[in-house]
């Protein structure tokens, strides 16, 4: 047996007559979603931060750093201020560079001028390696080749790392830099013989190279990081827009929705004011209060319009229940009142109609039930429109069992269940939407307005409820409506009369 809960199944058509204000975004988002899908990494549009500006400001202080504590141990070993001319040197080459960066950094740098830049820091960074080539050239006769050869090899490694850290993001930075000191050392090793500078040549040699493929790597790698962070980006302003475009839509539908459920829900006087007029005049007509009508087929035509005008009223009434729900204008007028007994005077009141299609009604109604905290009004039209459907789609000679009871929660529930044609499993959304009609209604001969399962819906939504429809074809339909255990009253027992305690006099012995 197929079920459906309560849902809604208003269709709103969307304006879509403001999506020229979104034109450029639009065009951004189409040039992002083709870039990956193409799955491109390059690092076009990363120039300007492959230039290491950040990275040169950031790390200004541990070259300088490096430079002083070289200085430092080359006056203690040589106790010469040759050094020292180095160390200023140097530092005056490295402010160089951060001139430049900072300077940069004040610039917005477009893709044709980055290739400028670069080869601006590119120079700096030459400026540095004629610096380290200088201290190549630096000499200690008091301190033996070993020891002093032992000092430049440490101090070159540390430079070389340093270097290597610094400005992996500017590509053939460290080959700029320290390929005057390998020439230095070359020819250092070529023109004097010694073995410590031949060592030396090698081991800078083969650490440059080393470092000049890591740092090609964390290059490479740092490309693919910006441009992983640069499609998050998009993808994230991307879903705002899809966000924002989402959230306007709604709010249009949901005005126009609104105003339309209060136009409908202020029509009320309007619509039934001309209907109650055609009713009335219609049933002064059929009755001939007047007078009798001197052609009968006169009278046929005043009972057809009386009801056509029913029909039309009932329709009205229930357009206008459901806009008033829709519109926030239905309000509730709780009361404790007990579910059984509106189920009773329900029954009653369908029951002429029942019996004029021999229809027997069941009731199976729990004895003891307490009071429900419940509008009466709408629970006794949430029954009526159960009911009269039951009524009107179930054959001549059938059964509707109607029962009254606990749910498994501790709530009330009533359930109406008829052995009619039942409904198609894909029809039940259907029949629960506004004006939905299935086939077996369309088919009888008592269509109705398709609004009575809506307003139950909407009435035991108001109520904190729920509203469960069970179907099979050619074996019935069951409606359910279950109100929460929140909205039982629970009953008390009396309190015992108890007698006044005797009051104790006072000692002050």
């Amino acid at each position: 047996m197929s079920i459906a809960a309560s849902t809604s199944t208003d269709k709103i058509i969307v304006d879509k007559s403001r999506n020229h204000r979104n034109k450029a975004v639009s065009r951004t988002v189409r040039a992002t979603r083709e870039r990956l899908q193409t799955g491109s990494s390059v690092p076009s549009g990363f120039e300007r931060e492959m230039l290491y500006i950040e990275s040169a400001l950031h790390s200004a202080i541990a070259i300088p750093l490096l430079v002083t504590l070289i200085a430092a141990v080359g006056v203690y070993l040589s106790g010469s201020l040759g050094i020292v001319l180095w160390a200023l040197m140097t530092l005056s080459a490295h402010a160089v560079t951060l001139v430049l960066a900072r300077k940069a950094r004040k610039k917005d740098i477009v893709a044709e001028k980055v290739p400028v830049w670069r080869r601006r820091f590119l120079f700096g960074q030459v400026l540095m390696g004629l610096c380290w080539a200088a201290f190549v050239a630096q000499d200690c006769a008091a301190c033996g080749d070993v020891r002093f050869g032992f000092f430049e090899g440490t101090a070159l490694l540390f430079a070389l790392a340093a270097t290597a850290m610094g400005t992996f993001l500017l590509r053939n930075a460290l080959l700029c830099t320290f390929t005057p000191v390998i020439a230095a050392l070359a020819f250092a090793a070529l023109t004097t013989g010694n073995p410590i500078y031949i060592g030396l040549t090698g081991i800078i040699s083969l650490s440059m190279l080393f470092l000049v493929f890591m740092t090609d790597r964390m290059n490479r790698a740092n490309v693919h990081i910006l441009s992983v962070q640069s499609e998050k980006d998009d993808l994230i302003a991307e879903l705002e827009v899809a966000k924002s475009m989402s959230d306007e839509a709604r709010r249009r539908a949901e005005e126009a929705n609104l105003a339309k459920s209060r136009f409908l829900a202020s029509m009320s006087h309007e619509l039934r004011t001309p209907l109650n007029a055609i009713l009335g005049f219609s049933e002064v007509m059929s009755t001939e209060v007047l007078g009798p009508l001197s052609n009968p087929t006169y009278k046929e035509y005043t009972n057809d319009i009386h009801r056509s005008g029913e029909h039309l009223l009932n329709l009205i009434n229930e357009i206008l229940d459901l806009s008033r729900i829709e519109a926030g204008r239905y309000d509730l007028n709780e009361d404790a009142v007990s579910l059984v007994e509106i189920a009773e005077d329900c029954v009653g009141m369908v029951q002429l109609r029942a019996r004029a299609k021999n229809i027997t009604i069941h009731s199976q109604f729990e004895v003891g039930m307490p009071s429900v905290w419940v509008d009466e009004k709408s629970m006794r039209q949430v029954i009526l429109n159960l009911l009269s459907n039951a009524v009107k789609f179930t054959s001549a000679g059938g059964e509707v069992t109607f029962k009254v009871g606990w749910t498994a929660g501790g709530g009330q529930y009533l359930s109406i269940k008829d052995n009619g044609p039942g409904i198609p499993e894909e029809e039940i959304p259907i029949v629960l939407s506004a004006f939905g009609q299935g086939s077996i209604a369309i088919k009888s001969a008592e269509q109705g307005t398709g609004l009575g399962l809506p307003i139950v819906q909407a009435i035991l939504a108001k109520h904190n409820g729920e509203f469960i429809l069970r179907s099979k074809l050619r074996e019935g339909t069951e409606a359910i409506a279950i109100l929460p255990a929140r909205r039982v009253l629970e009953s008390l027992p009396a309190v015992e009369d108890v007698a006044a305690p005797v009051r104790r006099r006072k000692s002050f012995a």
